[in-house]
C-alpha cells in the first residue's frame, strides 16, 4: 500500500545578507518533507525491503517533487539539490535509506529538474526534533563547491519511533559571496587530468 502520510511541511529561507554584505542576488533554499508512518514498523527484522519500497517510494518522490517545482516556480530555477531521511527510535537507518536510495524515488526530482548529477543525501536515525539535514549540491556539475549547501530544520513531533521523516531540498543560487574556488581549480594546481575529474 501506498505511504501514509501524516503531515507534510515546506519549508522556504532566503538569505539577504551574508558575513555583514547584502547578497547580490539572494539565495533561495527550500526543503519539501513528508511524515510517514514506517512501513516496515512492528515487523521486527524484515528480510526483503523491496515490495514497500515499491509501494512507497514513487508517490513519495511525486508528491515532494511537486512541492519543490511549485515553491521554486518551475524546475528550471532549482540549480543545487539533495535528498535526506530520518527514521524513528524504534527503526533501522537501512529503513530511512531504503525509501531514497532507489530510482523509484529520486528520478521523480531528477528528471523534473533536468539534472546530471547524483542526489547528495544523508540518512540518520533519530528521535522527534532531531535535526534534518539536507544536504546540497549543484544539479548538473558535482565540483561547484558555491553550490555545496546544507539545509537544516526540524520537525517538533516527528519522527515519532515508528516514522520515517523523508526530504527533497533545493537551492536557487549558491552561497553568497562564494570565493573558494572550484574542485577543477585545485584538480589543475595539483597536476591532475581536468577532462575527467571523476578518476581522480
Amino acid at each position: 500500500m501506498p505511504a501514509e502520510i501524516r503531515k507534510t511541511l515546506l519549508h522556504v529561507e532566503e538569505t539577504l545578507i551574508e558575513g555583514g554584505k547584502a547578497a547580490p542576488v539572494p539565495l533561495k533554499m527550500i526543503a519539501a518533507v513528508a511524515v510517514i508512518k514506517n512501513p516496515w514498523a512492528g515487523q521486527g527484522f524484515v528480510e526483503d525491503l523491496r515490495p514497500a519500497i515499491l509501494d512507497c517510494a514513487p508517490g513519495l518522490g511525486a508528491l515532494l517533487t511537486e512541492m519543490i517545482l511549485k515553491a521554486a516556480g518551475g524546475g528550471e530555477h532549482v540549480e543545487g539539490y539533495g535528498k535526506s531521511a530520518i527514521v524513528g527510535t524504534d527503526g533501522e537507518v537501512e529503513h530511512a535509506s531504503a525509501l531514497i536510495h532507489t530510482l523509484r524515488f529520486g528520478n521523480h526530482y531528477r528528471e523534473a529538474v533536468g539534472a546530471r548529477s547524483y542526489l547528495a543525501f544523508c540518512n540518520t536515525r533519530g528521535p522527534a526534533n532531531a535535526p534534518l539535514l539536507i544536504p546540497l549540491m549543484d544539479k548538473n556539475d558535482a565540483g561547484r563547491r558555491s553550490h555545496y549547501l546544507t539545509i537544516q530544520l526540524s520537525v517538533a513531533d516527528a519522527p515519532a519511533a515508528d516514522e520515517i521523516v523523508i526530504a527533497l531540498g533545493a537551492s536557487i543560487g549558491g552561497r553568497p559571496h562564494h570565493r573558494i574556488g572550484d574542485r577543477y581549480q585545485d584538480l589543475k594546481e595539483l597536476g591532475h587530468d581536468v577532462e575527467n575529474p571523476a578518476a581522480v
